[in-house]
């Protein structure tokens, strides 16, 4: 029977080997029918051990589940060993007929020594073969496997979180979107490009953070707003300065194309059409995105791309406010403001309750009664009132001076107020906040009382200022702008240093104006009363009036003081002769 392990089993082998040796010494028959017993006894130990081993493995394959690779290894080993053994017999057989000539211990001695090698190997592949191994996980097929270690990420625009708010994410996907391809094209151009791009990128995020305000609260009051709209507007600023301090930079009009159509940001502020003025902003500045293409376009493509990505932003915050903010910025309506009062409690009362009616004396149908009547003939009539003569009104005069039967008396009717007519000028002050706020390039200056410190500073040449609606006000516009206009105010003044195109007066009462440099054009229109103070340098101006009267231009002497000039407001026709024609020129009143 083949043992546990393969240990005594080795050992047994040797001491039949020593034997065997021991044998070989003799020369009796009995003793070499021995050794051919033990030769045989030898090949089945042979065989017991070869069992062994694969008895060996079987237990490990069902202790561990795993032990192919373990298997093929002690079997290896084991034909290793049995081949030993075997090649040990064969040597030992062959050098029997030389064992005359030979020293048998010698021969003994070295086949212990194999013997015993193999038996230290044995030994340590059954204690391999007990120790518990932990089981092997299939071999990873090629394509599983990784090429190349991942390399490292790599640096990112920062990245708000994600809202619930759809309006948030809009803006969100444009900054991840067209504002990154733009920020990209500009850094490969570099230079003045690449600064201008960076102080559009906070602009834009300066933005994203008054959305994500107006998307958590309700509107706040116009100083509040103005407070939130400041580091936008900061930036809108900021941007155009850099277009001023760099006039002399290769990408002047790269710098120019930007700051002219960024006040497009601009829209959280414009109501009821904020896309619109986007898409005007847009088209302000494809004036300077077409000389970039004219100068660029042969020399580096990479231009023409930034314009054309340029636009694109501008192209998709347009969309954008069309499809969130169609008539302006939507604010939340949570956060401020007192809470709506809560609904009336309790259940509505309950209908009242029917009468009890008796239905079964009505008749089936009621119109047999009406066709009766009708077929009464002529005694139909005979419940009618005659009409006397006392009854009739145009022989009864004194009947015309009541009240017509179907009119109520004068005295119930309630009193209409009489319809005012319409005043000439600016009208009737109306009750509405002031405003003063820049709109791009309109100062917007309206329903100002009483405010005589309204300054406009730092304006652009091509601002215009719009004062509307001002009553006993004053205006003082420093520096060099396009224009000036005035509508509907009452008793208000404007000083102005230096204007590009002209100053209008439409539809307003008792308005002064005062240039201290060069003014081209002095527009009057619908306007009662109006005293223009001229400088030395404005003395060619073109003053154009209609439908206007007290005028009166005051002219600079020599020693400080002015020199009235009232302007025509009566004019004399006459006709040409030969009658072609008409010749108009004004009434001279000598008093």
């Amino acid at each position: 029977m083949a043992s546990d392990d393969g240990v005594p089993n080795t050992r047994l082998l040797i001491k039949l080997f020593e034997k065997r040796a021991n044998l070989e010494d003799g020369d009796d028959a009995e003793d070499s029918n021995q050794c051919e017993s033990i030769s045989a006894v030898n090949e089945d130990v042979v065989l017991e051990n070869i069992t062994s081993e694969e008895e060996i493995n079987v237990m490990v394959s069902n202790e561990n589940g795993n032990s192919e690779e373990l298997s093929d290894e002690v079997t290896s080993e084991a034909v290793v060993s049995n081949e030993d053994i075997v090649n040990a017999s064969d040597n030992t057989t062959e050098a029997e007929p030389a064992a005359a000539n030979q020293n048998p211990a010698a021969d003994l001695e070295a086949l212990i020594e194999r013997l015993e090698r193999v038996t230290s190997r044995l030994e340590q592949l059954v204690v391999r073969a007990r120790s518990p191994t932990p089981p092997r996980s299939p071999a990873p097929s090629p394509a599983s496997l990784p090429a190349s270690p991942a390399p490292p990420p790599q640096t990112q625009l920062e990245q708000t979180p994600s809202s619930d708010n759809m309006s948030v994410n809009g803006y969100q996907d444009i900054v991840q979107g067209p504002l990154r391809a733009y920020i990209e094209l500009s850094q490969q151009i570099g230079g003045d490009v690449a600064t201008h791009a960076n102080l559009v990128n906070a602009a834009f995020q300066a933005q994203l953070r008054y959305i994500q305000q107006a998307a958590a609260r309700s509107k706040p009051s116009q100083s509040e707003e103005m407070q939130l709209l400041a580091p936008t507007s900061e930036q809108i600023s900021a941007i155009q300065q850099f277009r001023e301090k760099n006039r002399a930079s290769p990408f002047f009009n790269h710098l120019s194309a930007i700051s002219e159509s960024i006040p497009a940001l601009g829209w959280v502020a414009v109501a009821p059409t904020p896309a619109p003025y986007v898409k005007e902003m847009n088209d302000a500045g494809q004036f300077y995105t077409n000389r970039v293409l004219k100068e660029w376009k042969e020399k580096d493509k990479t231009h023409a791309e930034w314009c054309r990505a340029w636009v694109q932003l501008l192209s998709e915050l347009q969309a954008y406010v069309k499809q969130y903010h169609t008539t302006g910025l939507v604010w939340s309506g949570k956060g401020a403001g007192a809470p709506p009062p809560p609904p009336p409690g309790g259940m509505p009362p309950p209908p009242p309750v029917l009468p009890d009616v008796d239905f079964s004396n009505l008749a089936i149908d009621d119109r047999s009664a009406l066709f009766a009547e009708i077929n009464q003939g002529e005694g139909i009539t005979s419940s009618l009132r005659k009409v006397t003569a006392d009854m009739q009104t145009h022989k009864n005069p004194q009947l015309r001076q009541g009240p017509a039967p179907f009119k109520p008396a004068a005295a119930s009717r309630p009193a209409v107020p009489a319809k005012s007519l319409p005043q000439p000028g600016a009208g009737s002050f109306p009750d509405k906040p002031p405003v003063f706020t820049r709109d791009g390039k309109k100062w917007l200056i309206e329903y100002q009382k009483g405010n005589s410190n309204l300054v406009v500073e730092n304006a652009d040449m091509n601002n215009v200022v719009y004062m509307f609606r001002c009553r006993d006000s004053a205006l003082t516009v420093r520096g060099k702008i396009n224009g000036v206009v005035l509508d509907s105010c009452t008793k208000c003044a404007v000083v102005f240093d230096n204007l590009v195109a002209s100053i209008e007066f439409v539809n307003c009462q008792s308005v002064q104006m005062q240039v201290l440099g060069k003014v081209p054009t002095i527009s009057i229109d619908k306007t009662d009363g109006c005293q223009i103070y001229l400088s030395p340098e404005s003395l060619d101006v073109e003053i154009v009036s209609s439908k206007s009267s007290e005028m009166n231009v005051l002219v600079p002497k020599g020693n400080g003081d002015y020199a009235e000039h009232p302007i025509p407001e009566q004019f004399k026709t006459l006709l040409n002769k030969p009658r072609n024609g008409l010749t108009t020129t004004p009434v001279e009143n000598k008093g």
